[in-house]
């Protein structure tokens, strides 16, 4: 099976009330447990790749292991570039065998958004490539992206029927109050539903996704804590309140931050235990199973989409 755009994943999603698992990747371990997660619980699967990821693992290297994924395991897999802020990024990645591209021009005035939006579409489009475009700005830092409290904003609905008519974009990503990195929340977690709400009304069926929408598992931040690391007061969106976003509008969910989660809080609680061992084999499968683990919980109990490949 090739690689798949999220076009008939979006469609089933939204008209079944669920979302697909949106996953950030940066080396083998990472796509070997989210793809074996998905294969065991029969997942439709989005992976991507920020431009950091891009510059870290190579182009190639990271496409090679995606072909592996789908091999392996036969499932429909797009591959998005997530938050590509230049034409010439997501130019790139389109050329180089991606299925779907994230423009964010989001830091562009709306008029400037409107425009590079619109010109990343017309050549995606021409390449059989889907687009998702942003308005609003989300607060936090992770990878490239890096916006504070202050200069941070929610979607406003009124302008979101213009911009998907003069863009063409295929999905929206939009800000409600969830955050880039660990950090989401300082007081009580909450997201704008009311938002969600009047952006579904504004564009009925058309599919809205949610960035910074990690969790921030309490386990995985003590277990990291404990053994000599540094994270007080991180703090994630609640899984209900993802649950019931997916429920609505909400077709695509990116998770990143609680990957990284897993994978170092395994491998420092390994290391703590096993202080003589050096052999990378050693601490990164059971960094691995932890990914595989959390991804499945995902896929079940937040996104909804097990048995839906």
């Amino acid at each position: 099976m090739p690689l798949v755009t999220s076009t008939e994943m979006f469609k089933k999603a939204y008209e079944g009330g669920y979302a697909i698992g949106a996953f950030n990747v940066n080396n083998m371990e990472i796509v070997q447990g989210i793809t074996e997660a998905a294969k065991e619980v029969n997942a439709p699967l989005i992976l991507q790749v920020s431009s950091g990821a891009r510059k870290y693992a190579n182009h190639t290297y990271l496409m090679k292991l995606v072909e592996a994924a789908i091999a392996e395991t036969g499932l429909p897999i797009c591959l998005h570039l997530d938050h590509g802020d230049t034409f010439e990024l997501c130019k790139s990645c389109i050329d180089g065998g991606f299925t779907s591209v994230m423009i964010d021009g989001s830091h562009h005035s709306f008029e400037d958004n409107i425009k590079l939006t619109k010109q990343v579409v017309e050549y995606a489009h021409a390449h059989g490539v889907v687009v998702e475009g942003e308005l609003g700005r989300l607060a936090g830092v992770e990878d490239d992206v890096n916006v504070s409290d202050e200069d941070s904003s929610y979607t406003r609905p009124e302008e979101v029927e213009e911009f998907v008519a003069k863009t063409g974009v295929d999905s929206l990503a939009i800000a409600i109050g969830t955050s880039h990195g660990a950090f989401k929340f300082k007081g009580e977690p909450k997201l704008r539903f009311d938002i969600l709400e009047e952006v579904s009304r504004r564009l009925p069926g058309f599919p809205i996704v949610l960035h910074g929408a990690s969790s921030v598992i309490p386990e995985l931040v003590d277990k990291i804590n404990q053994y000599g690391g540094n994270m007080p007061g991180a703090r994630g969106v609640p899984e209900p309140m993802l649950r019931q976003a997916a429920k609505s509008a909400v077709c695509k969910i990116n998770i990143d931050s609680d990957l990284r989660l897993a994978m170092t809080a395994t491998i420092r609680e390994y290391f703590a235990q096993h202080p003589e061992h050096f052999d990378p084999r050693q601490y990164l499968k059971p960094a691995r199973e932890a990914i595989k683990d959390l991804v499945k919980n995902k896929i079940i109990n937040v996104l909804g989409c097990d048995g839906k490949a």
